[in-house]
């Protein structure tokens, strides 16, 4: 097989150059004199140029993170510290100068537009109910809060901690808006804006259990995921990599816990020789690269100048959703798995959107993060498709207790397979990491489906989490939902659960 460059796959320059030096005009057998031939080539206009930095001040961003440069091309951001935009290369990095000249690459989900509400120290976007109260009682802070977004539509909730006789509980208040767009916590109390809102509260509780004092968010404590190490870094050099312990192996090979230039932590998958080709990894590479989404897991970069080859990810410190259910099951509350649920869908929602399938989506293709985030990985067999249906050729393996009919009686597979394997990732959560169809062979398990058999509603779900459950197993794709609406459902569940 022809070696490759990663380079040549994932940059078209490369593809656009070579094309150039293979099309030449011969000038001198052109059939016209040559003093004709050159004026007219001379009149012709030149290709517009590279854009150039753009330092009108289009564009002003403040970081939320802190990030080290990592590459010559690259330009540290400090926390709260003000940048300009110069240049988008994609949505993933921009090209950016900070107050001291300085210019350089950084990653777009580490800053925001100044003036959004993201620019707040108190604003956590991705953070849930459950994840707020852990954030607030590891401070312990009387009067610390955040304000986080609420399943609600364009809503937010602010989340408070203080010690009352003693004990520390947290309290939810979501935020209302009147019929003129005026925010209040305290109908007394309205505002244009929901800083100012919070503003006020600081220095008056005004019916809440504690003054907002302390402003607590996970800034710094959990960095989000880049798009690769740098802009355009997805081949990284094998001996950058430390490999240490081994957290687990797939079908195509083992994963170890490993360091990239002895400071940053991943996860290293190697693939065993023979298990797949190279060409198939390159294609996985690729898919990878071109998602990015807080709840999916993070590709850093891949070796291919040696054997075996690997893919570099975000490691997720609680491994496999599929051991930690099982492990923790006498911990997890409903709402906790209501959670893990909504990480999962907001995550395949992000691939349904994108025209991704990802035909492997089960509890063991889901990885846990020390926050107990769940994101989606094992993109091994997704494919990118234009019209969201995607037949298999032969001989393709596919989860037979996780698949629709239309996948186990003609390999169809669309976005509407993975809501039906979504259906079962919910049962999986809600029995607590027990087996599908466990007593039953594949089989037997194709004769049941297809006769209308569907599994049973798992003692930890509720009446409307199963039906949840059950509307994801129609028999035809099309009277399934789409994970938009799965989303929706979902947050409107967890809203009665929690009572926010």
């Amino acid at each position: 097989m022809q070696n490759q460059s990663i380079h040549s796959i994932f940059c078209c320059c490369c593809c656009a150059l070579q094309t150039r030096s293979s099309t030449r005009v011969d000038v001198e057998h052109s059939g016209y004199p040559r003093s004709v031939r050159m004026n007219q080539l001379s009149q012709k206009k030149l290709p517009p140029s590279p854009p150039e930095d753009d330092d009108s001040g289009v564009m002003k961003v403040v970081a939320m993170y802190d990030f080290t440069a990592r590459e010559s091309s690259d330009l540290t951001l400090r926390h709260g510290e003000t940048y300009i935009i110069l240049h988008k290369q994609d949505q993933l990095w921009w090209r950016a100068k900070d107050r001291h000249g300085n210019k350089g690459f950084i990653p777009s989900n580490y800053v925001t537009e100044i003036g959004t509400i993201e620019a707040n120290d108190w604003y956590c976007k991705n953070v849930n109910r459950a994840e707020a109260e852990q954030l607030l009682r590891q401070e312990g802070k009387d009067g610390g809060f955040v304000v986080r977004s609420s399943s609600q539509p364009s809503g937010y909730t602010v989340s408070v901690y203080a010690q009352s006789s003693g004990k520390g509980e947290v309290r939810h208040y979501q935020i209302k808006q009147t019929d003129t767009a005026q925010f209040y916590l305290a109908e007394n109390h309205v505002f244009s804006s929901v800083p100012e809102l919070i503003n006020y509260h600081k220095h008056n509780a005004a019916g809440l259990v504690a003054r907002l004092r302390y402003p607590i968010g996970p800034m710094g404590k959990c960095l989000p995921a880049t798009a690769g190490f740098s802009s355009d870094k997805w081949e990284i050099n094998p001996s950058e990599l430390t490999f240490m312990k081994e957290l687990g192996s797939g079908q195509f090979g083992v994963v170890r816990l490993g360091k990239w230039r002895a400071q940053h932590k991943v996860a290293i998958k190697t693939i065993n020789e023979g298990a797949m080709s190279e060409n198939d990894f390159i294609e996985e590479a690729k898919i990878m690269t071109r998602l990015c989404h807080p709840k999916l897991v993070q590709l850093y970069g891949v070796c291919v100048t040696q054997r075996p080859i690997c893919i570099v990810t975000e490691f997720m410190e609680n491994g496999c959703l599929l051991h930690f259910l099982r492990q923790h099951s006498k911990t997890l509350g409903r709402v906790q798995m209501l959670f893990m649920c909504q990480d999962v869908c907001e995550g395949m929602e992000y691939l349904e959107q994108n025209n991704f399938i990802h035909r492997d989506l089960a509890a063991r293709n889901c990885l846990v993060n020390e926050r107990n985030v769940v994101k989606v990985c094992d993109f091994g067999m997704t494919r990118y498709v234009l019209d969201n249906q995607y037949i298999s050729s032969m001989g393709s393996r596919f989860p037979v207790k996780w698949s629709p009919p239309e996948v186990l009686h003609f390999s169809k597979f669309s976005n509407k397979s993975d809501v039906w394997s979504f259906g079962v990732l919910m049962w999986e959560v809600f029995s607590e990491g027990k087996s599908p169809f466990e007593n039953r062979s594949n089989v037997e398990v194709v004769e049941e489906v297809t006769q209308g058999g569907r599994l049973y509603r798992p003692h930890r779900a509720s009446g409307h989490i199963y039906n949840i459950m059950y509307r994801c197993w129609h028999e035809r794709p099309h009277g399934r939902p789409s994970f938009s609406e799965l989303l929706q459902n979902i947050r409107q569940i967890t809203e009665e659960e929690t009572d926010t």
